[in-house]
């Protein structure tokens, strides 16, 4: 499953992703994995939690983001759930970018029995139509 958390910056996505984070860790079986662009969030996400800093690694745009979320996957094959926070600063694109990320995800997570949140920051008009059914409402 691939679930898009939208809204303008300031509008509390980080808020609500560690919510996310902390319910997938109480109900997870597996390993919980939160990517995010610089570490911004080293004290707010549980340590049970892998906390990956896509800055540590030159992780830049959507194909080198796909790829390492593959990675991830491929590597450790208990892996329930991946957070992403700030999608769009990491692909450096605007909110069309999910139409691409989304379907490839959605298979991925199909392949590797994965959850996927996506943080972007723009408002749910914004998102293309052919993905709005991913929106959190």
């Amino acid at each position: 499953m691939v679930t898009l958390l939208t809204g303008k910056k300031g509008s509390g996505k980080t808020k609500k992703l560690i919510e996310l984070v902390n319910s997938a860790l109480e109900k997870s079986n597996g390993n919980v994995v939160v990517i995010e662009k610089s570490k911004q969030m080293t004290y707010n996400i549980p340590y049970h939690a892998r906390l990956v800093d896509t800055d540590a690694y030159d992780i830049k745009g959507q194909d080198a983001l796909l790829g390492f979320i593959s990675g991830i996957c491929a590597g450790n094959y208990d892996v329930t759930d991946i957070f992403v926070d700030s999608t769009l600063k990491i692909t450096g694109t605007g909110a069309e970018a999910c139409s691409y990320l989304v379907p490839q995800l959605k298979k991925l997570s199909q392949a590797a029995d994965t959850n996927f949140v996506l943080s972007i920051s723009a408002a749910e008009e914004d998102i293309p139509g052919e993905v709005a059914d991913c929106v959190l409402k």
